[in-house]
């Protein structure tokens, strides 16, 4: 993750000063993982946000997907904010000065019945389908980072308020002072997110079918 430092340095060999707009959004941004204490979705599913240190490893194209599953079942949930980064001129970076505002979320063992995902090419979508026979999608270490998540959801042993630095349940710890929440398990009906970043330890993928479609999940 790049530094604030790094976002709004100027041009060197110019010897301009940063550009006030961008050092604004960059501002702008960070505060808002900071202060947003929680957003509520569907089924009273809460997403708890503030600046997180996991996130994703690599930098991100910005070309956002979408992720649907008739269910989830996941052991070992925690939930905390977190800001993805593009690489420097991103010709996807629009106005938001490469920067992604995301609700990272990690689970140790998840199970999903009937993943779709898709991203849009631009008049085409990538459409990747599988685990809709009695296999299911097997996945360890999963985490996504998502701009938007929506379901029907239920929690055993929910803790919410967390340091981020003391969450036990996934194996993944945020910087201390951050806001988080986590739970011994997590199951997610009708489950839709828009994503930016997936990783996984393991990723099974039974009846995998890869496809372009005119339409995405």
């Amino acid at each position: 993750m790049a530094s604030s430092a790094e976002l709004t340095t100027g041009n060197p060999e110019s010897g301009s000063s940063p550009d006030p707009a961008r050092r604004g959004r960059v501002r702008l941004r960070r505060a808002a993982v900071m202060a947003v204490p929680a957003v509520a979705i569907a089924a009273g599913l809460a997403i708890m946000t503030a600046e997180g240190a996991l996130g994703v490893s690599f930098s991100i194209s910005g070309m956002p997907f979408t992720v649907t599953a008739k269910s989830l079942d996941g052991t070992g949930f925690e939930q905390f904010g977190a800001l993805d980064n593009m690489i420097d001129n991103s010709p996807n970076a629009g106005d938001s000065g490469g920067q992604v505002l995301v609700v990272t979320s990690a689970i140790k063992s998840a199970t999903l019945d009937s993943l779709c995902q898709s991203v849009d090419l631009g008049g085409t979508n990538l459409l990747i389908k599988a685990g809709s026979g009695s296999s299911k999608v097997q996945a360890t270490d999963l985490t996504t980072d998502s701009t938007q998540l929506t379901g029907d959801a239920a929690f055993k042993n929910i803790e919410i308020g967390n340091d981020a630095s003391t969450l036990n349940k996934a194996g993944v710890k945020g910087p201390a002072g951050v806001f988080s929440q986590q739970a011994d398990t997590v199951h997610i009906d009708n489950l839709r997110q828009t994503n930016y970043a997936t990783t996984a330890g393991v990723f099974k993928l039974p009846g995998l079918k890869l496809s372009f479609s005119d339409s995405g999940c």
